[in-house]
């Protein structure tokens, strides 16, 4: 083909073209909305959630905000990118999660939810139980439920400072429908009453801040009900947290409590309620007004109370009543309209009928509304304490279940 002719087609195809994108505009390629996703989207404080987002500039520099915090960020060569991120302990309500890159922006939202503490109001007496396996014996609680006729919904252990937080334990005890009610012991049990690493002032001077903070965490993470009785009987002078022990002094263990309390709040663990457990007065015990720590404080009152019966040469034979009332009086006079539970009882077989005091334990136990729980000391100890010391004893046992449940 001559120059000219070739010229001449190659002027005509440039002119086609011009008015081919005169006519439909230029082409562009499709660009995709920019996204974030939150996975999970609602949790508790202190949790944590993946963000993912996509659609954005490609290897592009931006932020990412999220609970008043701004960080620097970078998309792949997708426009992609993926970050974990921390829900702060004290956060409430909705949390926005937002990036930009370029001239883009994206958002998602986190809701956070409030885990409720165990409910105390206009509940039937609950029934709870240890034994010496602790929460995952499960023979030892299966062989409660069978004599008692009725699954515990309280399972109480007890862990001392060394050890760490093990929440398989709990969930143990959230897979039988039951609530965890662990006794919190600031001491070595095999070391006596005077320990000064346990001392009340050494609790609360900052040495055990990182180990009560781990504690704080995984019960808030569990996040279900947990119910928390530190240093129980701290009115007597058998444990190494009583004042007049251990180098205490007088107003040390309300001060410690509120230090052990003001951590598990400042971590967000408001899943846990606080069982104030003092045992049952006695001639020299430390009043009981001057070991509370305060209403905001405590969640439950709590009474730990035996008959011994002649188990014991310093003891005889009592009766549910004289074992508990002189000290609910006094309960009521401390903190007025606070539920309260029996956190440990049990009876001797020694020196009287011990299904008799069973059943007037049960008929005690309904004519007391202001008592919420009772739990059962399921151990053969000092003596045998447990219901099934004797037939007639868990006879006894089931049957004043069943009249306690039905009136009858």
């Amino acid at each position: 083909m001559p120059a000219q002719s070739r010229f001449a087609l190659l002027s005509v195809l440039t002119l086609l073209l011009a008015l081919l994108a005169s006519l439909t505009g230029p082409v562009t390629a499709a660009v995709a909305s920019p996204t974030v996703t939150l996975s999970p989207a609602i949790g508790v404080a202190g949790s944590s959630t993946t963000l993912t987002a996509a659609g954005f500039p490609r290897k592009s520099t931006g932020t990412l905000r999220f609970a008043g915090t701004t960080s620097t960020v970078r998309t792949d060569q997708s426009g992609r990118l993926s970050r974990q991120l921390s829900v702060p302990a004290g956060a409430t309500g909705t949390l926005t999660a937002t990036v930009t890159a370029g001239a883009v922006s994206a958002a998602a939202t986190f809701t956070v939810t409030v885990p409720k503490p165990e409910s105390t109001a206009n509940v039937a007496l609950r029934f709870g139980i240890t034994t010496p396996g602790g929460p995952a014996a499960t023979a030892e609680l299966d062989e409660v439920a069978a004599l008692a006729g009725e699954a515990p919904s309280i399972v109480l252990f007890y862990r001392g400072f060394a050890a760490e937080p093990d929440l398989s334990e709990l969930d143990a005890v959230a897979a039988r429908g039951a609530t965890p009610l662990l006794t919190w012991e600031p001491y070595d049990w095999t070391a006596g009453v005077e320990q000064p690493q346990y001392a009340l002032a050494r609790l609360r001077d900052g040495s055990y801040d990182p180990y009560l903070r781990r504690w704080a965490d995984a019960l808030r993470s569990w996040g279900r009900p947990v119910l928390l009785r530190f240093g129980h009987e701290m009115n007597g002078s058998w444990y190494p947290w009583a004042e007049g022990i251990n180098g205490n002094v007088p107003g040390e263990y309300t001060a410690t409590w509120r230090h052990i309390h003001d951590i598990f709040t400042a971590a967000g663990a408001s899943n846990v309620s606080w069982v104030w457990s003092p045992n049952i007065s006695y001639t020299g015990s430390t009043p009981m007004a001057q070991l509370y720590p305060g209403d905001a404080y405590v969640d439950w009152l709590a009474l730990d109370g035996y008959n011994w019966g002649t188990s014991a040469s310093w003891h005889s034979w009592t009766s549910p009543a004289q074992v508990f009332d002189a000290s609910l009086t006094e309960l009521a006079a401390i903190a007025p309209g606070k539920p309260i539970m029996i956190a440990e009882t049990a009876s001797t077989e020694l020196g009287g009928d011990k299904a008799v005091w069973i059943g007037e334990l049960f008929d005690w136990l309904g004519q007391r509304p202001q008592v919420r729980a009772m739990v059962w000391f399921q151990h053969d100890k000092e003596t045998d304490w447990r219901i099934n010391s004797s037939p007639a004893a868990a006879q006894a046992f089931a049957a004043g279940l069943v009249r306690l449940r039905t009136g009858s």
